[in-house]
């Protein structure tokens, strides 16, 4: 029997271990799609306990304590910091088999050398030690960063954001590159006409330009685009439900927009070609800058209408969808390529039964100009486990190459989820290594392990440009 979270932890074989502590292990990382916020980074700032580090902001975590029977007010509400973390203690041995179980004591293991399962008895030891820790100055957000061997941040900001804070910690220049990522979605989603008029309003006064018409939107949006490239930015990104395909003519969309504009309802049919529209643009804008595009597809958000009321988006009110990407995908990628303006492409799935739609719809549009262009994403979301992340795997391996994948990303609101990037390489190594010993792949650990490298690290160094 192993021990939990040893050294060979998720390595089934002496393969695989080989293959984690040789060549996995020590490789830097490059986080190039996260929710970090960058005032954190800009301000070192450093927490006053587990629970500001932690639980904040964390709705996975939450969504387990909600079903676990845990009142709101240890969660989101009014509790102290303690009363939170021990209900948070209370919860977690009822989480076996969640990823959650693996990430907590993976993350007290790696941030604090805590290895004690956290419970209700070890809950106060746990607190105060971590509290007292996170006062050294070793425990600042930025020394995390280095701690964990981090050279490159992608953070996801509006269009709206001023970069101020990007543009204090790159004249800082801490030894980990910060770079902002354009996220549209506030600016294409019509859904509601006055949340949208109230966002082109701020976005008139950034940019110091009216926007009565389209043309105008498109110009003062292009103006963000440019700025975010002056101020570091490769890459953009989009949280879709799917992607927007549908024809539409440029005098539809002004119209719409005029329509929009005047506060006035427009048919499910025009949301769809504005948004169409805009998706498209922004695809254009991408190429033109050479920039990575990344679109996360297929969560189901806001479920829970009582509780998106009360604590708003982003609180845990969110699930898998199960929407037809295949027709669309096809259709948007191919318009692009017709034209040869496709830029480098990221797509992430959040449903498993999707995972050989979007694997074999990838190699469509590799074109041969750049090693994996189009990219099948790593597991996301409610695919970040275990499972999702073998499935994944297993999928890009069947229909793709596995070989010029660009790795893991935490996608996390949180300064200690690096150990994702520790667990996404122990099942690839765990994965590589079954075969090698199955017989279905040849003993070669010196090429198999530089595929490791690649894959944690060298790929996406070549591939973002992020060093150019």
């Amino acid at each position: 029997m192993k021990n939990f979270l040893d050294d060979d932890f998720l390595l089934e074989s002496k393969t695989a271990q080989k293959l984690y502590h040789d060549y996995a292990k020590s490789m830097p990382i490059i986080d190039y799609h996260c929710h970090l916020p960058p005032d954190e980074i800009a301000a070192d700032k450093q927490f006053a306990n587990l629970t500001r580090i932690w639980l904040n902001g964390d709705h996975y975590k939450w969504r387990a304590m909600r079903a676990n029977g845990v009142h709101e007010g240890y969660i989101t509400g009014d509790k102290s910091d303690r009363e939170k973390f021990e209900k948070w203690a209370e919860t977690v041995p009822y989480t076996l088999r969640n990823p959650l179980y693996h990430w907590t004591h993976l993350e007290l293991q790696r941030y604090f050398g805590i290895k004690e399962i956290l419970s209700p008895a070890t809950a106060g030891k746990i607190y105060d030690e971590c509290a007292e820790k996170l006062q050294s100055p070793e425990y600042s957000v930025r020394s995390l960063l280095k701690k964990f061997k981090v050279e490159v941040v992608g953070t996801t900001d509006d269009p709206l954001d001023d970069l101020a804070h990007h543009q204090k910690i790159k004249k800082d220049d801490f030894g980990v590159k910060v770079l902002p990522s354009f996220r549209p979605d506030k600016a294409m989603n019509p859904d509601n006409i006055d949340v949208l008029n109230t966002y082109i309003d701020q976005l008139e006064k950034v940019g110091n330009t009216k926007i009565d018409n389209y043309e105008a939107y498109l110009s003062v949006l292009k103006n963000r685009h440019d700025y975010f490239a002056a101020n570091g930015s490769k890459l953009s990104d989009h949280g879709l439900d799917h992607i927007y395909s549908v024809d539409y003519t440029e005098n539809e969309i002004k119209s719409i927009f005029l329509k929009i504009r005047a506060n006035k309802p427009i048919s499910a049919d025009e949301n769809l070609k504005f948004r169409s529209a805009l998706l498209y643009r922004f695809a254009l804008w991408d190429h033109q800058k050479g920039w990575v595009q990344q679109y996360h597809l297929g969560a189901l958000r806001n479920n829970n209408t009582r509780g998106l009321a009360t604590l708003g988006p982003d609180t845990g009110w969110d699930s898998i969808g199960d929407f037809n990407h295949g027709k669309a995908l096809s259709r948007f990628l191919d318009k692009l390529d017709t034209d040869n303006r496709l830029a480098k492409t990221i797509i992430y799935n959040s449903n498993p039964v999707n995972n050989d739609l979007f694997a074999a719809m990838t190699g469509n549009f590799n074109d041969g100009s750049v090693a994996g262009k189009i990219q099948f994403g790593s597991g996301w979301w409610f695919m970040d486990q275990k499972s999702g992340m073998i499935d994944q795997l297993n999928s890009l391996s069947n229909i793709g190459l596995l070989s010029q994948m660009v790795g893991m990303l935490t996608d996390s609101r949180s300064f200690m989820s690096f150990p994702r990037h520790e667990y996404f390489r122990r099942i690839l190594c765990n994965l590589l290594g079954t075969d090698i010993e199955n017989g279905e792949l040849p003993n070669d650990l010196e090429w198999t392990g530089k595929i490791v490298q690649d894959i944690c690290y060298n790929n996406a160094r070549e591939y973002f440009g992020f060093y150019k």
